[in-house]
């Protein structure tokens, strides 16, 4: 039997980090097995689907190393919509489901409570479709269904707990479990792996696949992701769009190494591996079972590691589309025209040990390619105190006699002007900073200032002296 998984993300927002490591987990799992990989977009909520939700699903599956032409599909489950209806009525048609006409005010009047579930009614009254009713499945009354899962065991839930669950709408279109199960056997899937939030409907699937006369497929269902709270990550709480970790400059490798490890590990004390690592370990019957925290902290320090390890031509040119403004959230507070290469890629090697994501190069470097400096008004209050504009004087003075403009000679020279005041070097150059940089932190000043040149160092330093006055 050939293995194969699928993933069926539905196209009504951006990317879901969850939905991400659901699709890496899939997608390993295939591979391990010599397997199938299958995407379906789950598209029939006409209302709230969009084609560049679409685009954005593929897209993001490209960035995390999931690209196209190398899983089977898309296909659109818009697409099997007739097939969904064929089901629905086999299953009328063999006594397994039948129509009912009530309301949720007519159940809770014969019940007496709003959280009873439905009474089977309409079991055997005969309704025949129509107008508003709704096609039910038939639970059956004894017995147990039985949940084969990788990661859980055998979850049992008893049938006489689980309600005539609804199959088919009063308009006749088929709702989400029946649509799942359907195409799930149109696509001869035998192994789904999905969130453990979907173990509720599983009983009700499984019942499905038997009811229609297929063999259920083998289930795995990994923890859900959570907030520091402890509560499921939400796109209305949280900061889970997988597009905005990718627009902030998170690196792919860093990203899909961090999801692997949500519920899982690889082995020996080590959390930062080579994918191959991850691909050739991982196991489903490994996924822990507790909820997995998604700590950005801790991803963005992955990250900073990955970026660390990039070769420095490579960093070069993941920085491009912060430092050219394309293909970013905003664009760089310099025009193209100003951007100097050779400038950037003098500072890279020390930039790349100071960033944690691409798009902090930004404020890192601006200070290279503006006319003048963006002055951080606090860093400015801070650190611009009484003997300020006389430390300035001195120093301009001191580097306008320097013969070679270097970071040994710049440093060398402002110690000496800080001494001659009494102050040690840090004490000294932070004036320098802000008057060049515009800010108190940021790369190594004296190399920054041998990149940036003696013409504009010292402008930068004389304007600065002047707002002094």
């Amino acid at each position: 039997m050939t293995v194969r998984v699928r993933f069926a993300p539905s196209p009504t927002g951006m990317f879901h980090v969850g939905g991400a490591r659901s699709a890496l987990q899939n997608w390993i799992y295939a591979k391990q097995q010599g397997g199938v990989f299958v995407l379906r977009i789950e598209d029939t909520d006409a209302a709230r689907n969009k084609p560049e939700w679409t685009e954005g699903i593929l897209s993001a599956l490209d960035w995390i190393g999931i690209s196209r032409g190398s899983y089977e599909g898309p296909y659109f489950q818009s697409a099997n919509a007739g097939e969904h209806r064929a089901a629905a009525a086999r299953l009328h048609e063999s006594g397994r489901a039948y129509y009912c006409d009530c309301t949720r005010e007519d159940v809770q009047a014969r019940t007496g409570s709003q959280y009873q579930g439905y009474d089977g009614y309409h079991r055997d009254r005969g309704l025949g479709p129509g107008p508003g009713h709704a096609l039910r499945f038939r639970t059956p009354d004894e017995g147990a269904t039985v949940v084969v899962d990788l990661i859980r065991g055998e979850p049992t839930f008893e049938n006489k707990l689980i309600e005539d669950f609804v199959i088919a709408r009063g308009d006749g279109s088929p709702v989400f479990l029946l649509a799942n199960v359907v195409d799930d056997m149109t696509m001869g899937i035998t192994h789904v792996i999905r969130a453990e939030e979907h173990l509720p409907n599983t009983p009700k699937q499984q019942l499905l696949w038997e009811a229609l006369g297929v063999k259920p497929p083998i289930w795995a269902h990994v923890p859900v992701v959570v907030n520091e709270k402890r509560q499921k990550l939400s796109k209305r709480r949280d900061k889970v769009a997988l597009e905005a970790y990718r627009d902030e400059g998170y690196l792919a490798g860093a990203m899909r190494n961090y999801l692997m490890l949500l519920g899982w590990a690889p082995s020996g004390d080590r959390e930062i591996v080579p994918w191959s690592v991850i691909e050739d370990e991982f196991r489903l019957d490994e996924v822990n079972l507790s909820s997995a925290f998604f700590d950005e902290k801790k991803l963005r320090a992955f990250n900073g590691e990955y970026i660390r390890a990039l070769p420095v031509a490579e960093f070069v040119d993941a920085c491009q589309p912060w430092l050219t403004g394309t293909g970013t959230i905003a664009p760089p507070p310099w025009q193209p025209e100003e951007f100097d290469a050779d400038a950037f890629a003098a500072v890279a090697p020390l930039a790349q040990t100071r960033i944690a994501v691409l798009s902090e190069i930004v404020p890192n470097v601006d200070f290279l390619f503006l006319a003048s400096p963006l002055i951080d008004e606090a860093a400015w209050t801070k650190t611009m105190k009484d003997g300020s504009a006389e430390l300035l004087d001195d120093a301009v003075a001191a580097f306008e006699a320097l013969d070679s403009w270097d970071a040994e000679s710049l440093k060398s020279t402002l110690e000496a002007v800080g001494a001659e005041r009494g102050l040690k070097l840090g004490k000294t150059q932070a004036p320098v900073r802000v008057a060049v940089t515009g800010r108190t932190v940021g790369l190594p000043l004296f190399e920054s200032l041998e990149v940036l040149g003696r013409e504009r160092t010292l402008t930068r330093m004389r304007a600065a002296r002047l707002r002094l006055v």
